[in-house]
């Protein structure tokens, strides 16, 4: 496949920065995007240019770190998918790709695709533990819980922290993945002596970090690489309003 690739490049948080287009030859349909984006390096690095920064860790689709806007979408137009599971398959041949980071400004941008999510960091300091002194495991069953709620903490917990929630949506807000941490404690018996506390520390944390409110678009879930359902933010502030008062 031969592709043309409109990259956004930025050299510091203080540059302006840029969209610079490249051509990317010879790409094997089987690469993974974040490979095609390896290999465009190899040839920038060969040719003495500075190569384009991105973050990636597992290349798993598991740890959260890869993130970026491809053609106007987080992570991608391929549903439920991260960036670096993201195949060049379900691009065409002589395909024009733009590349942009996250746009969100508690997301500022470190270098080109590369931007600091610390403040998800900050809200999970908040209170998204569980710090009461449990002991050594507990015996399998020994502590009942309802399957729909056991379900539902799973999915929730299934969230990745990569960002893309934010990236999506057009208020830059960051309530599904705040929810999602917070939900997956609230419907466990290990999280209920925290659970407002919880709740109001890391929905005030999500606030003083500058993101925006939620205002039911949706955008959120329909990025998210793992499904996390909007009904986790209605939870979240069933708990923050109950925790509040």
């Amino acid at each position: 496949m031969n592709l043309t690739l409109k990259v956004w490049r930025q050299k510091g948080p203080e540059d302006k920065g840029r969209m610079v287009t490249y051509r990317a030859e010879d790409v094997s349909p089987d690469m993974s995007f974040l490979e095609m984006l390896d290999v465009l390096n190899e040839r920038l690095i060969l040719e003495g240019d500075d190569p384009v920064a991105f973050d990636h860790d597992c290349r798993e689709g598991i740890c959260g770190m890869c993130g970026m806007v491809i053609n106007g979408v987080a992570h991608g137009e391929q549903v439920a998918t991260t960036t670096c599971q993201l195949h060049m398959r379900h691009f065409e041949d002589n395909a024009v790709i733009t590349i942009e980071p996250w746009r969100a400004a508690p997301f500022p941008v470190v270098k080109d695709l590369v931007v600091d999510r610390s403040a998800f960091d900050r809200i999970i300091q908040a209170g998204g533990f569980v710090s009461v002194p449990a002991g050594s495991a507990p015996d399998a069953h020994s502590v009942p819980v309802k399957k729909v709620d056991a379900d539902a903490a799973f999915d929730a917990a299934t969230c990745i922290g990569c960002g893309a929630c934010v990236a999506a949506c057009p208020n830059g807000s960051a309530s599904l993945f705040t929810a999602a941490k917070i939900t997956h404690l609230s419907l466990l018996p290990q999280g209920q002596p925290e659970r407002d506390s919880r709740a109001k520390a890391m929905v005030e944390q999500m606030d003083a970090e500058g993101f925006g409110g939620c205002t039911n678009t949706g955008e959120c879930t329909a990025v998210c690489p793992k499904g996390i359902p909007l009904d986790t933010i209605a939870q979240m502030n069933r708990d923050y309003l109950k925790a509040s008062k």
